[in-house]
């Protein structure tokens, strides 16, 4: 499929420079608005303008809403007052406050004059709920019913106003003092036996919906656990204020995602897109969390110095010591990447702690012992036979299995409680991600080691 898409999007580019633009535009009516969008990344900045005015008015709106915001940026400063008046009223209120925040003042101030005074409102309206909150991605375009409207008054205002809507699948039942009382789908309306039951014996009141100041994160879990289409808003008297719709809870999805991922990667979180970020940017992502994790790997040389004097007497320990620290940062990981997971999907809480430890350090001793029993295996056969080192003997042998068991062991205990632990006092638990366990992870396997084989080797 990309590769169809880039051979369509090669042969609209050459539509585009040849001048044909008439048959340019048959192609972009009946392509998706998120395609068209993507044609914009590859134009020069003088082509953007051309190929969005071929667009029909209302596909141009749903492609403003898709393109990157140095595009929207680039078409705004070039629209004249009439061009920005029309795409603006074709917008829905949740995508303009969108497009407010991400906009320079001088822009915002060119959208704000040329936009409707009810769309202003509600902009302003959204933009003063927290970042990352329901409020904040919510839209105020909705379906309202009264409850004792009949089911034929229902259709006729769902006729009526749902032109303008983002949603008109399910409606939502409020009174007088917009108090949210209950949902109606269309569906439940088509199907009804009769077009004069009121709305309010046909609304279902047993409601699920959030506040404006729910985290976005939280509203996006319901959405997945739920299989909704569209949750509703209310502010903290239960007053219906909007919805949040299934397109913005996937965006909030892919953003947590990305942050969660960068995070567990040792990286600041980034809003720019990989290719939109200059070298720099890169830089002030990434160099935080580099000189931290630099600082603290100065602990592993610390300890490696304090045991010069083992490591002199038999150099051979040396050569286990990555091994050692590699298995030992690998276990964490894989139990801290398990756990920040469960965590985001809502499967654990810090209640459940004792349980994580109980499971993980049983699968630690399974996972040491088979690694330990190979390993001894390995040295043996390979290290003493074959390569002929006469240097590793059966104790030595011993002193490293049983490090490398205690490792995976420990390893296994710290993944999987600092990610809870973290959560527990209000951090990200991606934090705590497999760069942090195996910095802290290493300092360890090297003190069990060094401490085995002074006790066990007398060194």
């Amino acid at each position: 499929m990309p590769e169809r898409f880039e051979i369509v999007e090669k042969a609209l580019l050459s539509l585009l420079e040849g001048k044909k633009y008439a048959t340019l535009r048959d192609i972009l009516i009946t392509m998706n608005p998120s395609d068209i969008a993507g044609l914009f990344d590859g134009l020069e900045e003088n082509q953007i303008p051309l190929m969005f005015r071929l667009l029909p008015k209302e596909q141009a709106a749903e492609t403003f809403v898709e393109m990157e915001p140095d595009a929207q940026e680039l078409l705004i400063r070039g629209f004249s007052d009439n061009e920005l008046k029309e795409v603006l009223d074709e917008l829905y209120v949740d995508d303009a406050a969108d497009l407010v925040e991400e906009m320079p003042a001088n822009v915002v101030k060119r959208i704000l004059k040329h936009a409707d005074p009810e769309m202003r409102s509600s902009i302003n309206q959204i933009l003063r709920y927290p970042e990352n909150s329901a409020g904040s991605i919510m839209t105020t375009e909705y379906v309202s019913l009264r409850p004792h409207m009949t089911v034929e008054e229902a259709i006729l205002r769902i006729r009526r106003q749902g032109i303008d809507k983002e949603t008109i699948y399910t409606c939502y039942v409020i009174s007088k003092d917009r108090t949210l009382e209950g949902i109606v789908t269309v569906k439940d309306l088509l199907l009804a036996e009769n077009d004069d039951i009121p709305i309010e014996d046909l609304m279902i009141t047993n409601l699920i919906y959030v506040t404006t100041q729910t985290d976005q994160e939280e509203v996006a879990r319901m959405f997945s656990k739920y299989n909704f289409l569209a949750l509703p808003v209310v502010d903290g008297e239960k007053r219906m204020v909007g919805i949040v719709t299934f397109d913005d809870a996937m965006d909030v999805m892919e953003e947590e995602a990305t942050e969660d991922m960068e995070i567990m990667a040792a990286m600041t979180p980034s809003e720019k897109s990989y290719l939109k970020s200059t070298p720099f940017d890169l830089y002030k992502h990434r160099i935080p969390w580099l000189m931290l994790l630099m600082v603290s790997a100065t602990f592993t040389g610390m300890i490696i110095t304090s045991f010069e004097d083992s490591l002199s007497a038999l150099p051979i320990l040396t050569a286990f010591i990555p091994m050692l620290m590699d298995t030992g940062g690998n276990s964490g990981s894989q139990s801290s990447v398990t756990i920040i997971r469960a965590l985001s999907l809502d499967e654990l809480h810090f209640s459940d702690l004792f349980r994580v430890m109980w499971k993980e350090v049983r699968t630690a001793v399974l996972c040491g012992v088979t690694l330990a029993l190979a390993c001894f295996a390995k040295i043996f056969l390979i290290d003493h036979l074959l390569m002929g080192n006469d240097s590793i003997n059966l104790l030595v042998n011993g002193v490293v299995c049983l490090t490398l068991a205690v490792t995976v062991v420990i390893a296994k205990f710290v993944g999987c409680s600092l990610p809870l632990l973290a959560k527990h006092l209000g951090f990200d638990p991606a934090v705590m991600a497999s760069p942090f366990i195996t910095t802290i992870v290493d300092a360890l396997s090297l003190l069990v080691y060094f401490m085995f084989a002074k006790s066990l080797l007398g060194l």
